[in-house]
């Protein structure tokens, strides 16, 4: 099967437009997460470049955020660009464990590769293969104890429309339902 992004932003929007307000936006240069407000009367999650890992990555982060997290420009985190020291680099890996898990997960249920992402190409190295494992660790935790309502409805549809031959509407109906199941 081929992964579009499209069909991946139309997955997305069926799922979160009308319960969350929040919708999926291919960007250009950095990813980037915008509350509504002014002339938007939307959230987007705009994820760089067009790129499938990357679209994954920034809906990970949208379904670790919780409500007042998702009223703030990137939630409000900080971010350190490329060039991080050990120090920083250690506390990005950190944070960073448990979006890389959702997005391991959303990977494989697009029945697509995943690889970490040390972000930090011109940087400390810090330790690429402890990083990969407690990222590997995290996601098997999911496997065992599910996922939060958000990231789950979204795995499911992902799972229905790569996996399961759903087409995309039933996909998202899927996903819908999980999250009326969940009781949002």
């Amino acid at each position: 099967m081929t992964h579009r992004i499209e069909d991946l932003i139309t997955l997305f929007d069926a799922l979160f437009a009308e319960s969350y307000g929040t919708r999926l936006v291919s960007g250009d240069d950095e990813p980037l997460y915008l509350p509504a407000g002014g002339d938007q009367n939307y959230h987007r999650i705009i994820f760089a470049h067009g790129f499938f890992a990357s679209a994954l990555h920034e809906i990970s982060h949208w379904c670790i955020a919780g409500a007042a997290r998702r009223e703030q420009e990137d939630y409000g985190y900080w971010y350190e660009p490329d060039g991080r020291d050990a120090l920083q680099q250690s506390e990005f890996e950190r944070v960073e464990i448990a979006p890389q898990a959702f997005e391991r997960l959303f990977s494989e249920a697009c029945d697509k590769p995943f690889r970490v992402s040390v972000d930090n190409l011109d940087g400390a190295d810090g330790d690429p293969e402890r990083f990969a494992a407690n990222v590997a660790q995290r996601a098997e935790y999911h496997r065992r104890h599910g996922l939060p309502p958000r990231a789950d409805a979204f795995y499911r549809a992902l799972e229905g429309y790569y996996q399961g031959g759903m087409t995309l509407e039933a996909a998202a109906a899927h996903g819908r339902r999980r999250l009326v199941d969940s009781g949002r």
